[in-house]
């Protein structure tokens, strides 16, 4: 990839893993990008028992609270950072795996639920989403909304110096390349990012407000961001700069 075939486009101004499925994100200054994505990101979810879909995942879409469970500490055993406890949205401190924790959130549920993990990670589409910090303001001022980045629950949020909402989507079908030592990490754009109503809910305290999705439906189809897939392994920070690279 000669300089000739890439257009710097901004920097990271946040890195965000996500080890429980739909629970509080946690910033990092820096992360291992791996084929499965970030280390450490959505590697457990709470199964709904006797759910036999292809989904059969619990997710704020059915229990909006799950947003206020806070994963914490650090177990390094299996070679990523994986929490070992969550702080509940009543605040007491439980271990990840323990019948607690379970117990709490099936009783939020009204169901029973079991915590599994997978290390390839749980996602919805692809291991890796992005997004940018103009877009989220852009949709934030047409919902009237002062947005916060973390109901868009992207992994890598972006600051660019095009000012153009939903710039992302001209990024399908090439490649995002981050910092300046080769060989660099990189991901392969593949889809603009579908939203669902987990972008009303406030991650401080779960509350909707419909006009967010309702604004991505009227603006941009609703999608907003992109995913992508990990072409090149290897270690993001916050500041590295990003380029578009047209593939060949």
């Amino acid at each position: 990839m000669g300089d000739g075939l890439m257009n710097e486009l901004g920097h990271i101004c946040e890195l965000v893993r996500y080890p429980v499925k739909s629970m509080a994100g946690t910033a990092t200054e820096s992360a291992s990008l791996g084929w499965h994505g970030l280390d450490g990101d959505r590697r457990f979810a709470f199964r709904r028992l006797g759910d036999d879909s292809g989904f059969p995942w619990l997710t704020a879409s059915r229990v909006a609270e799950l947003l206020l469970y806070h994963p914490f500490g650090v177990d390094h055993s299996t070679g990523e950072p994986l929490p070992t406890h969550v702080r509940t949205p009543a605040g007491t401190h439980v271990e990840l795996r323990s019948l607690e924790l379970q117990r709490d959130v099936g009783e939020r549920f009204g169901s029973g639920v079991e915590l599994m993990k997978l290390k390839q990670g749980i996602f919805d589409d692809a291991s890796i989403s992005v997004i940018s910090l103009t877009t989220i303001a852009g949709i934030g001022g047409e919902a009237g909304v002062n947005l916060d980045r973390r109901r868009f629950r992207a992994n890598i949020v972006l600051e660019t110096r095009d000012g153009e909402p939903f710039l992302e989507d001209a990024w399908v079908g090439r490649t995002l390349v981050f910092g300046k030592s080769e060989p660099r990490p990189a991901v392969h754009v593949t889809a603009r990012d579908p939203r669902c109503m987990m972008i009303n809910l406030d991650p401080d305290t779960a509350t909707q407000d419909p006009r967010v999705l309702k604004t991505v439906v009227r603006l941009n189809q609703n999608t907003a961001g992109v995913y992508g897939t990990v072409v090149q392994t290897g270690t993001l920070r916050v500041g590295d700069p990003v380029s578009l690279v047209l593939d060949a």
